[in-house]
């Protein structure tokens, strides 16, 4: 992304349009999670993860939502607006997610230092009935205390969230299957990327207790999540790094890119349907959502060393027309998740490349259902 691509959100009503926008979206990706698992597409399991990290991504907009609550006003100290990737993606810049991440280091200095929630409101009051003016100094004092108290309370969605370990059951006395899942906010697409793996272990230490292993596979994970490695690349490569963990399914998630008529510059069909819809506000977004599986087909039995053999796992590639070398995944999916009014206009124009992508649509109550 340029420095072209980033624009600063200076109003203060487009900005609060932004996160009140989010915010709604949001709420919409958990619902479509729980549609996903009524129709089998994802477990119990898979539905908790990704809607803790819903709840993760919407605490991090309402901390920006907070340190921005003021924008364009004149608060006597110039900090700057939200950048969002007006081009790609629709999301804050990645270098906003960072910033947050640094700044959380230093919450707790802040609120220290600062005058409390209620002796700003007092101030407040002093001054609106005493001086009979707007107190836009001590208004961005309080949203300042608000915004580092939400990073102080964390659960947010930071650039890295470092692998976690949950136990699903045991195959063997020493064959137990773990789920490990993670995220980044993806610095070269600015979006929330989401991975999870399934996978055995014959260690003779359980993995999340293994504490030569576990620090090992956390700092490898981390290293290979990005989103221009295909999932047959880190599959394989953690499958040759570790001899007795086996990652039977490994999925990946791109939450977004966000289109929106008001905030985005995105061309092709996406931005035409949404300049046609003409959608009131809150409704004139599509949020794109895409997921790749990746699955071990059979495992085969390689010699290490003399003596002794480890397994590997041979993976499925998509078979249909050549197209799992290009995706280095057994299956992708494209999934749209978008307003009624929207949905009318696309149906109605019937854009090339929609067909295999699956539609959930919002309706004005706020249910979704997937077309």
């Amino acid at each position: 992304m340029t420095d072209q691509d980033a624009t600063g959100l200076t109003d203060l009503f487009a900005s609060r349009r932004y996160f009140r926008k989010f915010e709604r979206i949001l709420q919409h990706m958990t619902r479509v999670a729980g549609v996903m698992e009524a129709e089998g597409r994802l477990r119990r399991d898979e539905v908790t993860i990704l809607t803790r990290y819903a709840s993760a991504l919407h605490f991090t907009f309402q901390a920006l939502s907070h340190k921005y609550l003021l924008v364009g006003r004149d608060t006597g100290r110039f900090f700057g607006s939200l950048k969002i990737d007006t081009k790609e993606s629709g999301f804050p810049a990645a270098e906003e997610i960072l910033t947050m991440a640094n700044d959380a280091q230093q919450a707790e200095r802040h609120l220290r230092e600062a005058p409390s929630e209620d002796a700003l409101k007092n101030q407040m009051v002093g001054v609106i009935l005493g001086e009979r003016q707007i107190p836009t100094k001590l208004q961005f004092a309080l949203s300042q205390r608000l915004y580092y108290q939400e990073l102080l309370r964390g659960d947010l969605f930071w650039a890295r969230n470092d692998p976690e370990i949950q136990w699903l059951g045991n195959i063997a006395e020493q064959r137990r299957r773990f789920m490990l899942h993670w995220a980044v906010y993806d610095s070269q697409i600015n979006l929330p990327v989401i991975y999870m793996m399934e996978l055995e272990d014959s260690g003779k230490v359980a993995l999340p207790k293994d504490q030569r292993r576990w620090p090992e596979v956390q700092a490898h994970l981390m290293a290979q999540a990005m989103a221009g490695l295909k999932l047959m690349t880190i599959a394989k490569g953690f499958d040759e790094d570790f001899d007795d963990l086996h990652p039977k399914r490994v999925r990946r998630f791109h939450v977004g890119p966000m289109y929106s008529d008001a905030f985005t510059k995105q061309s092709g069909p996406m931005a035409q349907v949404l300049a046609q819809a003409r959608a009131p506000e809150g409704e004139d977004w599509a949020l794109v959502w895409t997921e790749e599986t990746l699955e071990s087909e059979r495992v085969i039995e390689e010699r290490a060393g003399w003596f002794s053999t480890v397994e590997r796992e041979v993976f499925a590639l998509d078979p249909f027309a050549g197209r799992g070398a290009d995706t280095g995944a057994t299956r992708m999916e494209r999934s749209i998740i978008v307003p009624q009014r929207p949905y009318q206009v696309l149906e109605e124009l019937d854009p090339p490349g929609f067909a295999s992508v699956r539609k959930f649509v919002v309706s004005p109550q706020g249910r979704v259902l997937q077309y």
